[in-house]
């Protein structure tokens, strides 16, 4: 049986086709399952689960205000993933722009700093995708 995550962001999407493009053939995601006649995908890559909604005037659909693009704004998705480089050159080869460029950044949590490679892509509605590579620990510098 599929196990799913206890917190799963549902994004509304203009268009589900184009939206899976972007998301399991550029990002690596396999679908889990999917309700074609209610626009509807679950999507998981190794854990990183995400629902894809169609919106749709008609279904009633919980929605606080009229979609306007870039959708999700103030918000990213950060995803980890084992390698950026091979998610990277499918988008190039796609034609799809990175938002931000792969750099090593590395964050203080407490007493030790996290790397990670890291890099935003917007999918087709404009939500902020940020792959990550795990680049380990290290001991954080002084204050």
């Amino acid at each position: 049986m599929f196990e799913r995550n206890k917190l799963v962001p549902e994004l509304m999407v203009t268009n589900l086709d184009s939206s899976l493009a972007f998301w399991v053939s550029r990002l690596g995601f396999k679908v889990a399952y999917q309700r074609p006649e209610d626009g509807f995908a679950y999507l998981d890559l190794n854990g990183a689960q995400v629902m894809l909604e169609q919106v749709n005037s008609d279904a009633g659909q919980w929605l606080t205000a009229p979609l306007t693009k870039p959708f999700g704004r103030g918000i990213n998705l950060q995803i980890d993933v084992e390698a950026v480089a091979p998610i990277i050159q499918k988008l190039d080869q796609a034609g799809c722009p990175l938002y931000r460029e792969c750099k090593d950044t590395w964050y203080r949590a407490d007493k030790v700093e996290v790397g990670q490679r890291e890099f935003i892509v917007q999918d087709p509605d404009g939500y902020l995708v940020r792959l990550v590579e795990r680049l380990g620990e290290r001991p954080a510098c002084s204050m």
